[in-house]
């Protein structure tokens, strides 16, 4: 496959004794640790109203990704998916109908989780960039809620799915514009199973790769850097028609106080003695500020970080006017 000769040719494949994912959480807000099989053995599944037909389980996308995974990357390394889940559904059974909550017992209980993301990386495909290794990650997200539960089976169901790199210096996730699928329809396994080979086989790893390194290329001044961060909030409350000429920008204030905060105190991506802060570290400040997004916009403000740098990098480098440091 295309996919396979790419990897080959530009991306390095060291030897890697790891077994377990990270275990610092790729993202932390609202959600918690969980695993594909506390998944498949312990959450109710959903069901279509109209015909009670179950809905694509989430452990099924995990699975059927790892295995697709392990068959395209038959000669590298994968790790265990690293889970994490949000907005839980609870219920209990029917012989405990009457009970008070405080009195359930766990064998009473029912649960699943409306939303869940997911991220299987594979650290034998890597490379370094300004001293951070990045391996190589594939993931997606399945949020119940965005399903038409009400209808029957055969209605689209939306998952989203990714890949990307991760920087294990901080497990941020790295995604670009042709490693991202932010709403995909589906109505079968099957259909899931064409999806997600077919975003493997059109990511372009090298072209990502030497898009991220050039951003180290480029650096802001503190002073730019105010700017920056002063028009970023401005961005938020601008009319509308004034916003559709700018470069898009999907943080909002939580997430760029985090950007400030970490501009000084991050301990890998904080800036110089002098202030300024290159790009390929303001693009980390973002990306780690993204963590404390909720599971439903993760992707999305992922990849708009990656292309909001890009854009103030390209703007520094043909000497153009940005808006947002101008």
């Amino acid at each position: 496959m295309e996919v396979l000769k790419l990897v080959d040719n530009y991306i390095e494949s060291p030897f890697v004794e790891l077994s377990d994912s990270s275990p610092i959480p790729f993202i932390v807000a609202n959600t918690i640790s969980s695993t594909a099989k506390e998944i498949k053995d312990q959450h109710l599944i959903p069901v279509f109203v109209k015909d009670n037909q179950p809905v694509i389980s989430q452990a099924d996308f995990i699975n059927l990704t790892g295995d697709i995974a392990k068959h395209i990357f038959q000669r590298e390394v994968i790790l265990e998916p690293s889970v994490r889940v949000s907005y839980p559904i609870k219920g209990r059974i029917p012989d405990a109908k009457e009970k008070p909550a405080h009195l359930l017992l766990e064998e009473e209980k029912t649960i699943y989780y409306e939303r869940m993301a997911f991220a299987l990386e594979i650290p034998s495909i890597s490379d370094n960039i300004n001293g951070n290794r990045l391996n190589l990650t594939i993931g997606g997200i399945k949020a119940y809620n965005l399903d038409n539960l009400y209808s029957k089976k055969g209605s689209d169901e939306r998952f989203k799915i990714f890949i990307g790199f991760q920087n294990k210096v901080c497990t941020n996730m790295c995604i670009s514009t042709d490693g991202l699928i932010a709403d995909l329809k589906v109505r079968s396994l099957n259909e899931l199973t064409d999806g997600i080979y077919n975003l493997i086989e059109n990511y372009n790893a090298k072209q990502h790769l030497d898009q991220l390194k050039s951003l180290t290329k480029q650096s802001l001044t503190e002073h730019q850097f105010a700017q920056l961060i002063g028009k970023a909030k401005m961005y938020q409350h601008l009319p509308p028609k004034y916003k559709k000429h700018l470069q898009e920008l999907s943080f909002g204030d939580t997430q760029i106080s985090i950007v400030v905060k970490d501009y000084y105190q991050d301990e890998s991506f904080c800036r110089e003695d002098d202030g300024s802060i290159n790009m390929w570290k303001l693009y980390n400040l973002f990306t780690g500020a993204n963590k404390a997004s909720y599971i439903d916009t993760f992707l999305d403000r992922g990849l708009n970080a990656f292309s909001f740098t890009n854009g103030i990098a390209n703007s520094l480098s043909k000497q153009q006017n940005n808006w947002f440091i101008n």
